[in-house]
């Protein structure tokens, strides 16, 4: 389960990202301590919570791999407030690139010119994201100011236009602020660390409606030589599947084909951030792009099949779903992490099934929010979930509380299972829901929130 550091971010100070653990709580007032009582430029660290693996958590983030920098300044994008907007990630060399997109055919700006780029070119050098604007849904002439800020950065990094990268995030409809980020970015250059005083500020400097930022790099063997891979995040709302609306930047110092690369980053994206929702939206910006230095000496991965690949492989999925989870447990006005695994007969079935199950409004807002143990609306969304399969193999499980089995209600101590609910709601962390309609050997897990009447007030001042 989850809980939340104590400790606010302080944007010129070390903080390293911390593991939880399941036995840990959280403070219940965090999403009022978050936004109350601090100054604008203060934001406290998402909880992280990783697989278990070979790997240990370092600090850094996205500087934590050999040959990347960080920075984050705030350049007046933002409403209001002096948060960091603008965030920065270089790196030394060509890194390796990949991507990957909203499936919104509303597509924003710098969307469409990262699909471009990734078309044409293996290797990046920098990504410039802002928040404030989401410059989508703005024809032809949010394009063309992606364009011109690209052209302003790369004279100033002296790389080529083709090696940067663009991310966006903040209202739709609205133009990227072009003046005042061409004017920070001699400042936000300038600010470059390959140190934590770099990627924590970038970290915040790319959240909305986030109350916590999200950062985490480990370290690992691959091949026998230490590899790092990290990253960083945002999302809170508009938050589901193909993809969670959501960006980020995956680093690793890892040398592989671009081919490889490319099939790498897309399945961990499946297995994380295409396994998280909030509230169904799919927007118009997302987008998670991911370089490799290939500096920490390890020979070139050249094929997907290799025992470096699979190593690599588990490296990149862990980072992605610590910060898949971290997003979820952010929800807007959520009280509580929903994580669901799913039993059954074929991998498939947990693809499709358990991410259309715990978007199901009437389990996240009256079952889990509401702390009604009422499993018959869990047995539905199973129903409606587009899987097909016998009632009488479904198998439903609340933390350690069996509700149904073989497709039978049973005897369970409702009160037990409210409180579970309720302490899980008090302490922001963990709802555990698994659902088996089937003997087979899939197995996966997806994650979501519960869904509380702050999230229709979130969301009806966003741009007030």
């Amino acid at each position: 389960m989850y809980s939340c550091a104590s400790h606010y971010v302080f944007l010129q100070l070390h903080s390293k990202p911390k593991m939880f653990s399941s036995s840990a709580s959280s403070p219940s007032n965090l999403r009022v301590r978050a936004t109350q009582g601090l100054p604008s430029n203060y934001m406290p660290a998402a909880p992280i919570s990783l697989p278990q693996g070979p790997w240990k958590q370092i600090p850094g983030g996205v500087t934590a791999a050999e040959g990347f920098k960080a920075a984050g300044i705030y350049g007046g994008l933002r409403g209001k407030g002096e948060r960091p907007d603008l965030a920065l990630v270089t790196c030394d060399v060509d890194a390796i690139s990949a991507g990957s997109f909203t499936t919104n055919v509303v597509a924003a700006a710098p969307v469409l010119y990262c699909k471009k780029i990734l078309g044409i070119s293996k290797t990046a050098r920098a990504v410039l994201i802002n928040a404030g604007q989401a410059n989508a849904a703005t024809g032809d002439a949010g394009y063309q100011d992606v364009i011109e800020c690209v052209k302003n950065l790369a004279e100033i990094l002296q790389v080529k236009e083709e090696d940067v990268l663009v991310e966006s995030t903040g209202v739709i409809g609205h133009r990227i602020k072009k003046g005042a980020l061409l004017n920070s970015l001699p400042k936000l250059v300038n600010s470059l660390s390959s140190s934590v005083e770099g990627e924590d500020p970038a970290a915040v400097a790319i959240t909305t409606t986030d109350l916590v930022s999200k950062s985490v790099a480990i370290e690992s063997l691959v091949g026998g030589t230490k590899v790092k891979v990290g990253g960083m995040a945002k999302g809170s709302g508009m938050i589901h599947p193909n993809m969670a609306t959501m960006l980020g930047v995956i680093t690793t110092d890892a040398s592989i084909a671009s081919d490889v690369w490319r099939k790498m980053v897309q399945i961990a994206v499946n297995r994380s951030f295409n396994q998280i929702t909030v509230d169904g939206d799919t927007s118009t910006n997302d987008t998670v792009i991911a370089l490799a230095s290939g500096l920490s000496g390890i020979s070139c991965i050249s094929s997907l099949n290799s025992d470096e690949a699979t190593q690599l492989q588990a490296c990149l999925d862990a980072v992605m779903q610590g910060l898949a989870k971290s997003i979820a447990w952010d929800g807007e006005g959520a009280t509580c992490l929903i994580e669901v695994c799913l039993l059954c007969q074929g991998c498939l079935y947990f693809l499709i099934s358990s991410k259309v199950y715990i978007n199901k409004n009437n389990v996240k807002q009256a079952a889990v929010y509401g702390r009604d143990p009422n499993w018959g609306r869990i047995a539905a969304a199973a129903g409606y979930s587009g899987v097909s399969f016998h009632q009488n193999s479904l198998r439903v499980q609340l933390g350690d509380i069996l509700l149904m089995d073989g497709g039978e209600p049973q005897l369970f101590d409702r009160d037990a299972a409210s409180s579970y609910l309720r302490k899980a709601g008090q302490n922001h962390d963990t709802v555990q829901i698994q659902i088996s309609v089937g003997n087979g050997p899939g197995r996966g897990n997806a994650w979501g929130c519960d869904l509380s009447y702050d999230y229709v007030k979130i969301n009806a001042e966003y741009t007030t």
